[in-house]
């Protein structure tokens, strides 16, 4: 299975396809965006409330556009990726890719442990890869002060 960051990155590389993004800053622009939405999703996660929206944005309840994770991925974006870099009338475009690359993650999310509902088992099992930073990181992190243990 595909972890979300791979997934993100994914969806940034087509989404970014069809914007002529000058090479010499292409890479970090492609980083930037993928880094901004999944902090979005972490700083979320460690929210309360925080998974449950995560859980409505990545089943399609919530619609991308208006979820305030994609506004918080936005803000991210034009604080640490273009505000250190001089892409002029560049910039609306890039964010603008925002709201369809999160909306691309409608669905990510299913019912993994085959009980017949979305619930945070499955969101953490949708979420595992990796290293289990990031997002996993975050909900193992806030589940486990929850539940009064170590991650």
């Amino acid at each position: 299975m595909v972890n979300i960051s791979e997934y993100i990155q994914k969806a940034v590389g087509a989404a970014a396809g069809n914007v002529n993004i000058p090479s010499n800053v292409k890479d970090q622009v492609l980083g930037g965006l993928s880094d901004s939405i999944l902090g979005s999703l972490t700083k979320t996660a460690a929210q309360a409330g925080g998974l449950d929206q995560i859980k409505d944005l990545l089943t399609g309840k919530a619609d991308a556009a208006k979820s305030d994770i994609t506004a918080l991925a936005g803000d991210l974006f034009n604080k640490n990726v273009l505000g250190k870099l001089n892409l002029g009338s560049l910039a609306p475009a890039l964010t603008g890719l925002i709201p369809g690359i999160i909306g691309k993650l409608s669905g990510f999310i299913k019912d993994q442990d085959g009980d017949g509902d979305v619930d945070i088992n499955d969101i953490l099992l949708s979420l595992k890869g990796g290293s289990g930073s990031g997002l996993l990181g975050a909900a193992m992190g806030m589940l486990g002060g929850l539940l009064g243990k170590k991650k």
